[in-house]
Order: C-alpha cells, then sequence, then structure tokens
C-alpha cells in the first residue's frame, strides 16, 4: 500500500445529495477522514431538494479507496450512484491510435495514396530497399516489443496484460519526440522465436525497443538482433534506465563536491538494469565499484557465476569483498538499488561517508525509505514521481530514438549512450543545480531535443558498438 494517497488510484463517485443543510461540507470531511484527498468537487445537476455531484479524489490503493466509498455513503442523506476508477478510465479502449497524415477527400488522392499510384513508390523501393527510409513509415517508426516476462514490478503476466504498458510507451514515444510506436506483444517466451519474429517484421520499422523482457534471456535476444538487423536495438530496461542514472550521478557528485573516478559505490541489483547501469558507469570512468544480488557482493570467488556475473566479477569488485549489501555500503560514497524493496533501513545509510548520493530506484517502493535516507545522505533520488530527483526513462528514451532516427543510425553505441548521459546531465544548469533538482523533469522542453542532438551528433561516425564492447 502507497503511503499517501496517488492520482495512480483516483476514483470519482457520484451521489445525491440534500440541496440544503451541510451535506456538501460533509463530503470533503467524510475524504479526509478516511485519508483520502478531495480534489475536485462538481456539481451536475441541481434541483429543489437534490443535488447531484461528482466528487473526485485520491486514495492510497484500491482497497483505500473502497473505504473512501464506503465513509461518503454514510454521511447522512447521501445516496451512492456510479463509482469510476479515473485510470481504468483513461485505459477504455486503448489509449494510441493510427490516423492517416495525407487528405483523402477525392478519387485523385485515393489513387496517389494506394492503388493505382501506390505501385509506383512500391517499384522504387524494390529497386532501391533504402528508399523505404524515405518514403515510408519507417523513417519515424519504432517497435516496442515484448514478451510479458517481466513487466514493470508485476513479474511475469503475459503479452496480453502487457499491452497497456506498451501502448503507454507508445504514446510517451508520440508525446515527447513525435515518434510512431508500435505495441507489439509476443505470446511467446523463447528466445529463438522472439529473434526471428523481431528479425521478420524489422522492414516495417526504423528502430526496436525491447521492454519488460526478463534476464537473462533479454541479454541475448538484444545481442542476436544487433546482429542480425540494420536498424538500432535499445533495451530500455537496460540502456534507458543507464542513462538517467549516469546523468543523474553525475549531477549528484557536483553537489557533493566528488569525482566518478574517486567514490565508492555500492549497487543493489545484478540483473537487466543493474549491469547495464554498471557497464555505462565504468565506461564514465567509474573504478571502485562493489555490485551485491540477493546471495551478497559478486567476486570472482564465488562458485554460481553465470556468464553475465562472472563479467561483473572481473570487473568490478578489485578487492574481492565477499559480504552482503550492508557491509558494500559502510562507507560507500554512493548507493545505487536496482534491486527490490526494502532491504536496507536509514540506520545502513548512516554508515556511509559523508556527502553520501542514494539513488534507491526499486518501484514503486524502494530499497531504503527515502525519508529514511534523506536524514543521513545529502542526495537522495528514486524512481517515485512524488519524490523530489524522480529518475524516470521517459527523460531518455524518446530522445535517444529521435537520435537515432534522425542521424538513419543502424546501431546503438555505447558512445551514443554517454553523449545521450552527458546531455541529460546538462539541461540542468548550474544556477538550478542542488540536492533536490539534479534531473530535469520529464515536461522540460528541452529535454528530449537536447538529448536527441547530442545522440545523432555521436551517430555522425563510426565508433564500437555495444556487442563489440
Amino acid at each position: 500500500m502507497a503511503t499517501v494517497p496517488s492520482v495512480s488510484y483516483s476514483i470519482t463517485v457520484r451521489l445525491e445529495v440534500p440541496a440544503g443543510g451541510k451535506a456538501v461540507s460533509q463530503l470533503t470531511h467524510a475524504v479526509e477522514n478516511a485519508g483520502g484527498v478531495v480534489t475536485a468537487l462538481d456539481v451536475t445537476t441541481a434541483g429543489h431538494e437534490t443535488l447531484r455531484i461528482d466528487v473526485t479524489c485520491a486514495a492510497k490503493d484500491t482497497e483505500h479507496a473502497q473505504a473512501i466509498v464506503d465513509s461518503l455513503g454514510q454521511v447522512g442523506g447521501v445516496m451512492l450512484h456510479k463509482v469510476s476508477d479515473r485510470t481504468f478510465l483513461m485505459h477504455l479502449g486503448g489509449k494510441i491510435e493510427m490516423q492517416s497524415k495525407v487528405p483523402l477527400r477525392t478519387r485523385d488522392e485515393l489513387s496517389m495514396a494506394y492503388t493505382p499510384g501506390v505501385a509506383r513508390v512500391s517499384l522504387a523501393i524494390a529497386r532501391n530497399p533504402e528508399d523505404a527510409r524515405r518514403l515510408t513509415i519507417k523513417r519515424n517508426t519504432v517497435a516496442v516489443v515484448t514478451d510479458g516476462s517481466a513487466v514493470l514490478g508485476l513479474g511475469n503476466i503475459g503479452p496480453a496484460a502487457a499491452l497497456p504498458v506498451m501502448e503507454g510507451k507508445a504514446a510517451l514515444f508520440k508525446r515527447f519526440a513525435g515518434i510512431d510506436a508500435w505495441p507489439i506483444c509476443l505470446d511467446t517466451q523463447d528466445v529463438d522465436t522472439i529473434v526471428e519474429v523481431v528479425r521478420s517484421i524489422a522492414p516495417g520499422f526504423g528502430g526496436i525497443n525491447l521492454e519488460d523482457i526478463s534476464a537473462p534471456r533479454c541479454f541475448e535476444i538484444e545481442r542476436r538482433l544487433r546482429d542480425l538487423l540494420d536498424i538500432p536495438v535499445f533495451h530500455d530496461d537496460q540502456h534507458g534506465t543507464a542513462i538517467c542514472v549516469l546523468a543523474a550521478l553525475t549531477n549528484a557528485l557536483r553537489v557533493v563536491g566528488k569525482s566518478l573516478p574517486d567514490v565508492r559505490i555500492a549497487m543493489a541489483g545484478a540483473g537487466a538494469a543493474g549491469t547495464a547501469v554498471l557497464r555505462l558507469l565504468l565506461a564514465a570512468g567509474a573504478r571502485h565499484v562493489v555490485v551485491c544480488d540477493y546471495l551478497g557482493a559478486v567476486h570472482k570467488g564465488r562458485d554460481d557465476l553465470d556468464d553475465s556475473l562472472r563479467w561483473i566479477a572481473e570487473n568490478t569488485n578489485a578487492e574481492g569483498y565477499g559480504g552482503d549489501l550492508r557491509g558494500a555500503v559502510k562507507g560507500a560514497d554512493v548507493f545505487i538499488g536496482v534491486s527490490a524493496p526494502g532491504i536496507l533501513t536509514g540506520d545502513d545509510i548512516a554508515t556511509m561517508a559523508d556527502g553520501s548520493v542514494v539513488f534507491a530506484l526499486a518501484n514503486p517502493d524502494p530499497e531504503v525509505s527515502p525519508d529514511d535516507a534523506r536524514e543521513h545522505a545529502a542526495v537522495v533520488a528514486t524512481g517515485r514521481s512524488d519524490y523530489p530527483n524522480q529518475i524516470n526513462n521517459v527523460l531518455a528514451f524518446p530522445g535517444v530514438f529521435r537520435g537515432l532516427l534522425d542521424a538513419q543510425s543502424r546501431m546503438v553505441t555505447e558512445s551514443m549512450l554517454l553523449a545521450a548521459a552527458t546531455a541529460l546531465a546538462g539541461v540542468v544548469s548550474p544556477e538550478e543545480l542542488g540536492p533536490n533538482y539534479i534531473i530535469p523533469s520529464v515536461f522540460h522542453p528541452d529535454v528530449s531535443t537536447t538529448v536527441a542532438a547530442a545522440v545523432s551528433k555521436s551517430a555522425g561516425g563510426r565508433v564500437r558498438g555495444l556487442t563489440e564492447a
């Protein structure tokens, strides 16, 4: 259950109350007494005897929303009607649509857009397939591909249940970068099948955004598709997170007056996101990192290392620390969590070095309470929107793909990711930078354009690809 009411659990309750007396003010009190927050109160119909009122309020979760409704029903003279969940209402019929960019009002227009005129364009592309980037939606489209195996923090819920999330992703692509993105939800979790399906549909897209595919399969899927395709393949759970973390950490270290090569970093999470964050931190100059998973610190002496964990062991933890996360955090300058909720306490954060930086990014419940962490750390960031310094991937992926598409890039490279992180950090001016503002708002007007320009510039030269790193 969330600690405070959230718009994610916003409801509108339609009810009738007596026209006279204190009924209206009692509605507000009823919501507040139940722990909710009234965000709107609208009189929809007024009569001499009764008023019909829509009360919109925020709750902490579904059970709390029902408790608020029950509290409203106990107000004297109130008759309950319909209760609407505003989040579900937003999703009715889906959140995205396709529409034509050209008018189809006359026979002439129809003949050019479709048969017979379209045949000339098809033949031109058959002669020169590269013309597809110029003459079709390929120049501005991304496939958002998932198998539903690791959706948000919900786990393996399957492709149908993943569709609302992929729709949301597509809507963000359009809103923040003007990119037309299509949800592709695959009813298979077989690596070979996923690779073959994506390879087969790739001609219709300018880029592939892999989303919510569980580790370690996501690593192989991404690697194989990058080898097979002539369009960029980007796994947002990995590389979008890594860009945002590096950008935020760059600014956080500026706030506390420390440098990346010198700080000690303790990380929780060795999955897809954690590994990608680690790789980008090392590429940016980090030298002292200990990564922990649920078994403790990753080090060369462990006998359970798969290929991914072995790479981590070989590139971090030079001193061979073999203890748990709490021990790794002690004396560290930076904690980065991309793992599980409630694995640290404020007392653990108190053992970190002076001027410590805490990124507790498990969502919706962080690795440590942000309130407790803020009592001891100089800078705290989370993945949540109800605290300062929200690290949200929407800061990265729209601009990254805008830059890739504009440059007609055929790959995603480490240099492009570093350029994106540097550009994102630079959106926060020196005058704005502070403990509670190390990363710009997702609605900052310069985010996507600045990131896109940096990625496009980086894509202008041939640089080493991630699969070659």
